[in-house]
């Protein structure tokens, strides 16, 4: 995955979307289609969503690049809520579809289970979006003490660190984690899509 950009090189962009460049959406597909596409695949659980919700977020940002302000954060970040906000619509549209076709046509889905699976889905997104955006260093802790079961000594040992050190990044690591089940505003992205810049 890409290294954040920087401030300049999101204004830069910006503007080069804005006048109509189209090696600049390329560049900005190859940097960020990754990221667009498993935060979709993850939120709607179905690989042809999560094209569409790709291709309609790289459209938006082709046609509406001013609709960007640095002043909210990274590009990264504004293309993460893009995604966000393009895969709840969708995950709206699909379990109501769904529901229809299950208890007839006008059928409503319960709102409350509705907001229930946005929740969850946005929870699982974000979580893959913090782990994917937090430093390699807590990243590698988190992974070997949660995908290959070590303990923080061993991990401070896999890792050539301290067991003070290997504690200290496994605290914070989850600490983030914990902030994916804080739940959004309505429309809006899940709090914290900003923060890893």
């Amino acid at each position: 995955m890409a290294k954040d950009a920087p401030p300049r090189w999101d204004r830069r962009m910006q503007q080069r979307l804005a006048r109509g460049e189209a090696a600049a959406l390329g560049e900005l597909y190859d940097r960020f289609a990754a990221l667009v596409h498993s935060q979709a695949h993850r939120m709607l659980d179905d690989e042809d969503a999560a094209d569409l919700v790709t291709r309609e977020v790289f459209a938006q940002v082709w046609e509406n690049p001013e609709a960007y302000d640095p002043k909210q954060g990274s590009m990264r970040s504004w293309v993460a809520r893009l995604t966000h906000r393009r895969s709840v619509q969708r995950l709206r549209r699909a379990a109501a579809v769904a529901y229809a076709e299950e208890h007839g046509e006008g059928a409503v889905p319960d709102p409350e289970e509705l907001e229930r699976r946005v929740r969850s889905a946005t929870a699982a997104a974000r979580a893959d979006y913090i782990v994917s955006s937090m430093p390699a260093s807590l990243r590698q802790a988190l992974e070997l003490a949660y995908t290959q079961r070590r303990d923080y000594r061993q991990t401070a040992a896999d890792l050539g660190v301290t067991e003070d050190e290997a504690r200290r990044r496994l605290r914070l690591g989850l600490q983030l984690l914990s902030t994916a089940n804080t739940r959004p505003l309505e429309g809006s992205s899940p709090p914290g899509y900003g923060r890893f810049r």
